[in-house]
């Protein structure tokens, strides 16, 4: 990489990357103690792989990763039908389990769909702007999309699969679809949930949502997660019950305390004041992404660094929503906090392409 080009780079997304890391090493580290440390150690492993890889994506012209993307989007779909003849893990087949590693292709999938989408909106666009517009390309994209998207939510992981949406939506706007479209969609979305509910979703699914809207119907059954994080994060205050010392966490009241109520530990051990400073940094970081994909060089980096802006503000906002009792629990990781490896480097991998985009911009042409 030029000396130019790294000066382009927008550093900030990897200082806070590296930084909410380093929170949830330490909310890690303390939500482990009673396992000896295990999964604390697997994710500092993971860490250092992670930023490895962020390297590598880093220094390869992100134009070549999308032009190859079809054949790594085809290889993620065959992966997925695989996953689907594992053994279910809670209750979902979404894992492969390769002996210390479990590898989830529905997180590294969404890296390789938003490359795909990439090329597929710039190849339409090709010869004019309003194409994107036409019905058939919509099919197409929609088709793109719609197969992960599918065989996702067979697994299931409805929250995964609504990650894939939300960075599909936002890449549409980026392109300049037609509003109508838009409001079309959203009345259809109105118009569907009471059907969905009542006719399509699985029992397990509908729980969650009765759930949410009520846990303390089923306290000591499904309500339980959800009553216990809120416990937790308002047994915190302001500063918190100190690392090792927070009652839901040490005495195992909350649970999966390591991956999906990561943030419940950080409010109840870290307090209010690094909780809310997590809000800020992962706003940061939305607004940072926003803010690449704004200066990109071109359209494909635009939309590239839209999708991955998209996959951040969903799991930020769902997973703190979710821990908080604010949405429905759905499963999704908190970004670079909660544990595993799947999520860690597939987060890492979407700020490399992030650093990859900033880096190529002309952005020095506007200092005077």
């Amino acid at each position: 990489m030029r000396k130019r080009e790294l000066k382009n780079v927008e550093w900030s997304l990897l200082i806070v990357a590296i930084i909410l890391c380093i929170i949830g090493l330490v909310a890690l580290f303390s939500a482990t103690q009673s396992a000896e440390y295990d999964e604390f150690n697997k994710q500092c492993i993971w860490v250092v792989v992670s930023l490895v890889i962020m390297v590598v994506v880093m220094l390869v012209d992100y134009e070549m990763l999308v032009k190859i993307s079809p054949v790594f989007y085809g290889l993620f779909i065959i992966l997925l039908i695989a996953v689907l003849f594992t053994s279910p893990v809670n209750g979902a087949t979404s894992w492969f389990d390769i002996g210390f590693f479990s590898f989830q292709p529905g997180e590294f999938a969404k890296v390789f769909v938003i490359l795909f989408l990439a090329f597929a909106i710039t190849k339409i666009q090709s010869k004019s702007k309003s194409d994107i517009n036409k019905p058939t390309r919509l099919l197409v994209l929609l088709a793109i999309l719609g197969v992960p998207v599918l065989l996702i939510i067979k697994q299931p992981d409805y929250g995964t699969a609504a990650a894939f949406i939300v960075a599909m939506l936002l890449m549409l706007i980026s392109a300049g679809i037609d509003k109508k479209y838009i409001i079309v969609t959203a009345i259809l979305v109105v118009i569907s949930v009471p059907i969905l509910y009542n006719f399509v979703l699985p029992d397990h699914a509908k729980k969650r949502i009765d759930i949410f809207l009520n846990p303390e119907s089923d306290p000591r059954g499904a309500g339980y997660n959800i009553i216990q994080s809120k416990l937790a994060i308002g047994a915190g205050g302001l500063t918190g019950m100190g690392l090792l010392k927070g009652n839901q966490t040490q005495l195992g009241f909350l649970y999966p305390k390591t991956t999906d109520f990561i943030f419940a530990v950080i409010g109840e051990e870290m307090g209010f004041i690094v909780a809310g400073a997590v809000i800020i940094l992962y706003v940061l970081l939305v607004t940072k992404s926003l803010y690449v994909a704004k200066t990109s060089k071109d359209e494909t980096g635009a939309l590239i660094a839209t999708g991955i802006t998209g996959v951040f503000l969903f799991h930020m906002v769902e997973n703190i929503g979710m821990v908080m009792g604010l949405l429905p629990i759905t499963g999704v990781p908190l970004p670079f906090i909660s544990y595993g490896g799947s999520s860690l480097i597939t987060n890492f991998i979407c700020i490399g392409l992030l650093l990859n985009i900033s880096s190529k911009r002309q952005k020095t042409i506007f200092v005077k």
